[in-house]
């Protein structure tokens, strides 16, 4: 463990981030309720007073499986195990070409040790097996190490974030960057991953009634059992699954959110004249059917659109909490800074649903391309950020965003300005696990969160 007492031997370089940051803290709604960040000694992690850290997991390291983790972490949920463990099911972004970067000694083929009725996609005919999937990590709190970690999804593409099931499951969602590129079997679909403690590869079905297309992340209202997911692209939609059966995502109708009164309308505010919708702005939403789920064109979001869906910039987190649904639209804003969405379902068939830009960063503000969000156990919700533009920072951080609208500030990258991702909290509120996805860490950070 790296103690985060004052560090008082640091660079230059450490002190000149640490005052830019505090020059960008300056706007009203920027809070700092745990405190300044102190430079990490080890020049990996920026905390607060208080706060430590242990990288649990490290690319390329080999697992308890006897495969290597594989690189890119992204989406991540943490599970309440046996005994007190905590279970992280963790995405894997990588793509066919990432060959360095895969689970397999030889990532041109699949090993014969892996049964290929498993994996999505492993290559048939002498093909290259597809390299995306996940890994299950099983964390001993009591002890802050790993006390297992394995491949638990193989052969799908480039998946980028997903979200938990409370009955102890993980939907994990493929992100292909070309849907229409000739590559054996289909890819674009969502998985099923349980949050099981026992190595051992899960074999991956498709679940194919939510929809082909370049998902990024999905989340569940237990009140009703609707799945609703984000799409990750700057003319992407927002959409819900409404199972026929509750737990079932094999049947049921996908449907994509409308502004009432405002068809096909443009959400996303790039034009920096325009002036709806506004931040707070609270409006009446309904939803539409999509047909043909499935996608063969990759066509869903042009579909949706011209039936009078509302268009989303780059929908990629999205979490339940007790104050809504929270999605993250990357860089939507005439500022490219990103928005945070909140929607309100009225849980009736009766009542509309709400949607309200929440929140719209600016040049002023700390918050800088949110991407993966998680509840904060205190309230409001914890986002990771994810810089589309090398010109905002020199750093990526890890923010929280208050019911109230407050943004504060968890972790720093002291690296650079590489993505966090997956942020999530174990059960009891006590862990905060996040990744560095282009440095191949998955962090357990502890302290004093009230």
């Amino acid at each position: 463990m790296i103690s985060r007492r004052r560090f008082l031997a640091t660079t230059s370089l450490a002190f000149a981030s640490l005052q830019q940051y505090s020059r960008a803290a300056g706007t009203d709604r920027v809070i700092s309720p745990l405190g300044p960040l102190k430079p990490d000694p080890a020049g990996l992690l920026d905390l607060p007073e208080g706060f430590t850290y242990r990288v649990i997991s490290r690319a390329g390291q080999t697992m308890t499986d006897g495969l290597k983790t594989p690189g890119k972490p992204d989406g991540m949920a943490a599970f309440a195990g046996k005994d007190g463990k905590v279970v992280l099911v963790r995405n894997h972004e990588l793509a066919l070409a990432m060959t360095r970067l895969g689970p397999f000694e030889n990532n041109l083929k699949l090993p014969s040790s892996i049964d290929p009725t498993l994996s999505h996609d492993p290559g048939e005919g002498g093909r290259q097996p597809h390299l995306g999937g996940t890994t299950n990590l099983v964390f001993d709190p009591a002890t802050g190490e790993t006390v297992a970690e394995f491949l638990s999804l193989t052969g799908t593409d480039r998946n980028c974030a997903g979200g938990p099931m409370p009955w102890g499951s993980w939907i994990t969602c493929e992100e292909p960057a070309d849907l229409n590129t000739p590559r054996g079997r289909k890819h674009g679909w969502c998985f099923e991953v349980e949050a099981t403690e026992t190595p051992g590869l899960q074999k991956a079905v498709a679940l194919k009634a939510l929809g082909r297309f370049r998902h990024e992340a999905v989340a569940l209202d237990p009140a009703t059992g609707i799945l609703y997911l984000t799409e990750d692209r700057t003319d992407g939609l927002l959409y819900r699954f409404v199972p026929e059966t509750p737990r079932d995502f094999t049947r049921g109708q996908l449907q994509a959110l409308a502004v009432i009164d405002r068809p096909s309308a443009d959400l996303r505010n790039y034009n920096p004249a325009a002036t709806w919708p506004k931040e707070g702005e609270s409006m009446k939403v309904t939803w539409i059917d999509v047909d043909n789920p499935e996608a063969p064109l990759d066509d869903l979001r042009f579909r949706g659109f011209e039936a009078g869906a509302a268009r989303f910039a780059r929908g990629e987190g999205i979490h339940f909490s007790d104050e809504g649904i929270f999605i993250c639209c990357t860089d939507g804003g005439p500022d490219r800074r990103g928005q945070l969405f909140r929607l309100h379902p009225s849980g009736s068939a009766e009542s509309h649903d709400r949607l309200e830009l929440f929140l719209q960063s600016t040049a002023d503000d700390i918050l800088t391309n949110g991407d993966n969000l998680c509840p904060a156990p205190w309230g409001g919700v914890v986002v990771c950020e994810d810089l589309v533009d090398s010109s905002f920072a020199s750093h990526t951080h890890v923010r929280c965003v208050t019911p109230e609208g407050k943004i504060h500030t968890l972790a720093r990258n002291a690296k650079n300005n590489s993505e966090f991702a997956g942020c999530c909290f174990s059960p009891d509120g006590k862990w905060m696990f996040v990744n560095l996805q282009g440095m191949g860490l998955t962090f357990a950070i502890t302290g004093p969160w009230t």
